[in-house]
């Protein structure tokens, strides 16, 4: 059952960097027609909830607490009116977390970063979809290129594949892909993939088809293109490319990536070039080319979301807005509607009800 909103409507989830005593996570309307954003109402009660996700069902949501005592929060979602009711949290005992996986089935799961301490957490969830346990911790070691970015392992996504068997980790700081089996709910270390030295990897999403999964790398401002072996829960590096442009000599770091529901297209942001940047994908190959900017409508595109149907939203740390485009159907290309939503923060954007809208 879907929550219930206008016929052209489509509702979002919003975190935000936030006090406990403010409504940092928000629920929004996204007009299907015109791009309208309208605030529906916010949850408060956590801090910093800069990561949600919302369950297959959207029956529940799941937040961090990007604080240094890290937390992750349980919300059952009102059907009716998408309230939110905290079912339970847990410490996570690590420090900043940032990013949550979840696995749906009989056993779901989460799967969660710690960035300030480097580690990743496999949680499992009871029949009501509360928190009920750690199944098991992680820690990465080490220290990458750079002194500034990279003076200690930094994890910072998780993202499980389709068959629920491989997890696959972005060390910021160790300029790495730590690949790990899930055998039993526990996180076992498979292989390391290795990127050039100061890339910084970020974010990470596998194509709908299986073959390829696209990396993006704060640091270096590039994407970076795998052949991916979901069998053997492999990567091999096809290609490296470039974020921002090339006569573009600012500060910039990226830090989104996403892929049209068509396949054929890849997004990324750029914080500092304050930009969205499209690829087109080659079918055949997995590769990319053909980039197109355009700017991003705020300061510091931290997060978008691709919504099935044609639209992009971009969330700005900075600029405190949230801005809606429409996907050009012949290119890809965003395009602004003309609407926004100012927000406090904004920085992840999540869709609350049936995914397939």
């Amino acid at each position: 059952m879907a929550i219930q909103a206008n016929g052209n409507e489509i509702l979002l989830y919003v975190g935000s960097y936030s006090s406990a005593e403010d409504g940092g996570i928000h629920l929004v309307a996204l007009n299907k027609e015109s791009g309208e954003l309208r605030l529906v109402h916010s949850t408060d009660g956590i801090e910093n909830p800069s990561f949600v996700v919302v369950n297959e069902e959207g029956t529940r949501l799941y937040a961090v607490g990007e604080i240094e005592e890290g937390q992750i929060a349980a919300y059952e979602i009102d059907q009716q009116d998408g309230r939110l009711r905290e079912l339970n949290r847990e410490t996570t005992g690590g420090h900043s977390p940032c990013y949550i996986c979840h696995v749906p089935g009989e056993e779901s799961q989460l799967y969660l970063v710690n960035y300030g301490s480097a580690e990743i957490s496999s949680y499992h969830l009871d029949r009501n979809g509360a928190i009920k346990g750690l199944a098991s911790r992680v820690k990465h070691v080490g220290r990458g290129h750079r002194e500034d970015r990279q003076e200690a392992a930094h994890a910072h996504s998780v993202v499980v594949d389709r068959s629920g068997k491989f997890a696959y980790v972005s060390d910021l700081g160790l300029d790495q892909i730590v690949i790990y089996r899930i055998e039993d709910g526990k996180l076992v270390t498979h292989k390391e993939i290795k990127l050039p030295p100061g890339a910084g990897p970020r974010h990470f999403k596998i194509h709908q088809t299986g073959k390829w999964a696209y990396g993006i790398n704060e640091l270096n401002n590039t994407v970076t293109v795998y052949s991916l072996n979901e069998a053997g829960g492999d990567l091999e590096i096809l290609q490296h490319i470039s974020a921002v442009p090339e006569d573009f000599s600012g500060e910039s770091t990226t830090a989104e990536v996403g892929i049209s529901p068509c396949g054929k297209y890849l997004y990324g942001s750029n914080r500092g070039h304050d930009s969205i940047v499209r690829y087109r994908i080659d079918q055949e190959t997995g590769q990319l080319s053909d980039p197109q900017w355009v700017s991003s409508g705020g300061e510091i595109p931290r997060h978008f979301l691709i919504v099935k149907g044609g639209h992009l939203i971009a969330a700005h740390q900075n600029s405190n807005n949230l801005v809606s485009f429409r996907l050009d159907s012949e290119t890809g290309i965003p395009k602004k509607t003309g609407y926004e939503l100012r927000l406090s923060k904004p920085v992840c954007v999540a869709l609350a009800n049936n995914p397939q809208v």
